[in-house]
Order: C-alpha cells, then sequence, then structure tokens
C-alpha cells in the first residue's frame, strides 16, 4: 500500500469518528457537539456570562449566542439579569440541564484534549507541525475554525433522524 494510501485512509478514519461521535452524541442526548459543549463549561463554570463562555470554548460571541438561544428554547439553560449590573446576564443550566448532564458522554475533543496535554512538549509540536502541513497539503491552511472536533457550521440548526 503507497503511503498516501495509508495517510488518506488515517484522515478518513478521523472524520468518520467525529461523525460517528456527533450521530451518538445526538441519538443519547438530543444535542449537537457544540451545544453539548457549552452545557459542559457551563456545568462547570456556572454562573458565567456569553462573552466569558465563548472565550473559555473558543467561539465567537455569536456563535454562542445562537447555540445558547437553542439551548434555552429546549429548557436546558437560563439566562439571568445581574443584580448589582443589569447589563451583566449570567448563564446556568436549568434543572432539565442538569438531569441531561448526568448521563451524557465524554466527547472525543475531551479525550484528545486529555491525551495531548499528557505528551512531551517534543511529541505535541511533531502533531502539530504534521496537522499543519496536513492542512497546506488540503490547501485548508486559510480556512477558519474553532478547536472543535465537529463537521459543519457550529450554530445550524438540528435535523430530526429520518
Amino acid at each position: 500500500m503507497e503511503k498516501s494510501d495509508e495517510a488518506l485512509i488515517l484522515l478518513r478514519q478521523i472524520i468518520r469518528a467525529t461523525d460517528m461521535q456527533e450521530k451518538e452524541i445526538s441519538r443519547s442526548t438530543g444535542l449537537t457537539l457544540p451545544q453539548l459543549m457549552v452545557m459542559q463549561t457551563l456545568r462547570n463554570n456556572s454562573p458565567i456570562t456569553s462573552g466569558e463562555l465563548a472565550k473559555e470554548i473558543s467561539l465567537t460571541q455569536a456563535t454562542v449566542t445562537s447555540i445558547l438561544d437553542r439551548l434555552e428554547k429546549k429548557g436546558l439553560v437560563a439566562r439571568e439579569r445581574g443584580v448589582d449590573d443589569k447589563r451583566k446576564v449570567w448563564l446556568h443550566l436549568t434543572n432539565d440541564g442538569w438531569e441531561l448532564m448526568k448521563g451524557a458522554p465524554t466527547t472525543q475533543q475531551s479525550l484528545f484534549t486529555r491525551r495531548f496535554d499528557d505528551m512531551q512538549n517534543w511529541e505535541q509540536s511533531m502533531v502539530v507541525s504534521a496537522l499543519e502541513r496536513v492542512a497546506f497539503m488540503l490547501d485548508a491552511q486559510h480556512l477558519d475554525a474553532a478547536p472543535v472536533l465537529d463537521i459543519g457550521q457550529l450554530d445550524r440548526t438540528e435535523t430530526t433522524a429520518g
């Protein structure tokens, strides 16, 4: 087998694993991966403002607002105006949100981050360098992307399974 075929197989395995996890998360929680990440961050950092949340998960304020709107409609997240400073809006999980998070799966992103952080600095640099080269080879280095293992737009609407 050619080395290029081996590399393409590995890339396809990564894409398939990401897609499969997204479908599993949706099936088990009714959430998209970015929604689950927002919920996990709120679980760990509540109360928090949307600006702080956006920084915490490295997404734009607009994307986070869109995700929060959907989670609020589902009754999983609540927004409360600050008592001392009415300009601030604090976010937290509702009781339904807490219940949902009890059974939520660990994401590939969490697993990757934990394992990547356990690597030596030189190993991390090698992985990043190799991935930068792959992005360049695919002419993808110019694309804006959040540090989220998900396929597609992060603030997309959910689709129902058919």
